[in-house]
């Protein structure tokens, strides 16, 4: 398979997708929020948010599909 290089194709302008600010900064153990939401990967979302601030913050958290959405645990 040949592939061409092209020149003079212009970059896309990049979306703005609104910032959320979980409290994983503030919550205690035993602690959760809601994510409310339907879209079908906010689950595998939410993992990866939970695992970059269980990282920084030293500490664990869990996400469950709910009716409603996503709810988020701290456990330790």
């Amino acid at each position: 398979m040949a592939v061409t290089i092209e020149r003079g194709i212009a970059i896309p302008e990049v979306k703005k997708v609104a910032k959320v600010d979980y409290p994983y900064d503030r919550m205690e153990v035993g602690d959760s929020f809601l994510v409310d939401s339907d879209r079908k990967t906010i689950l595998v979302m939410m993992c990866k948010r939970n695992a970059v601030a269980g990282k920084a913050l030293d500490r664990k958290f869990i996400a469950k599909r709910v009716d409603g959405g996503v709810r988020v645990w701290r456990v330790t």
